[in-house]
């Protein structure tokens, strides 16, 4: 049995609160931060195996999550930044999401260097210059991260914007793994889950403010944002929007 690790959030103690077998082939442990609740699995020793495929074939809706998230960002610049300025979506996957946002006449750029960028290429960019974007995206990436602290620090260097998108651990926490689909361990790649305490803790240890919609969709930042667009009317306009479409086929 492993002891339980340090919080990859705060460094203090954790507790073991799951058992689950990884990539239906390793039996692992999931410990909770005392303070925050984080979610972490043990140290991840089988992401070579789990990342074979960057993309798992359970993530049958990566295309509506890019056609929504651009439709929120899309307001969320609108109401904060201006669209000349330059924006970095980091994990992109495919470059679905830059290619729909550089469509919408936004200066977007592409970087995930783990995965074949099929539809932004003229726009894949390496990260190494700080501060060179206004924004950086990173949209179910959090959850496949590690170490979250080193890499919201590494992305705050590009940008005093982090906008990302996870789901948050819920409330009251599940008894068990089966009873949340998001832990996902036949893939071995969500190590990381988080609360909206923890992902508030990692903010103010990088000096910025967390801005949330409770759910699913976060932003750390060093300026004052308005994120009320990202609340829960937009979200239930786009379902609705969804639904005609749908409707209409």
């Amino acid at each position: 049995m492993t002891l339980p690790e340090c919080s990859r959030i705060t460094g203090g103690p954790t507790d073991v609160a799951y058992q689950a077998k990884i990539l239906d082939k390793y039996e692992i442990q999931y410990f909770r931060c005392r303070e925050t609740g984080f979610i972490q699995t043990e140290t991840p020793y089988w992401l070579d195996e789990a990342y074979r495929d960057a993309i798992t074939a359970q993530d049958s809706g990566l295309l509506q999550r890019c056609i929504t998230y651009a439709e929120i960002m899309a307001l969320l610049i609108k109401a904060n930044f201006q669209p000349q300025e330059r924006y970095l979506d980091f994990g992109g996957g495919y470059g679905v999401f830059t290619r729909l946002m550089r469509d919408r006449g936004l200066n977007y750029f592409h970087c995930d260097p783990h995965c074949q960028n099929l539809f932004a290429k003229e726009f894949e960019v390496q990260v190494e210059e700080p501060g060179k974007y206004t924004l950086v995206t990173a949209f179910e990436v959090f959850e496949h991260l590690v170490d979250p602290a080193k890499q919201l620090k590494q992305l705050l260097e590009l940008a005093d914007t982090v906008v990302f998108s996870t789901l948050i651990v819920p409330e009251p926490p599940p008894k068990d793994v089966d009873e949340w689909w998001y832990f996902l361990p036949q893939t071995g790649q969500h190590v990381s889950l988080y609360t909206v305490k923890a992902l508030d803790h990692l903010a103010s240890s990088h000096g910025a403010t967390l801005y949330t919609n409770g759910k699913n969709l976060h932003c750390i930042s060093r300026r004052p944002i308005n994120f009320s667009i990202a609340g829960d009317n937009l979200w239930a306009k786009l379902r609705r929007r969804l639904h005609r479409v749908l409707s209409d086929r």
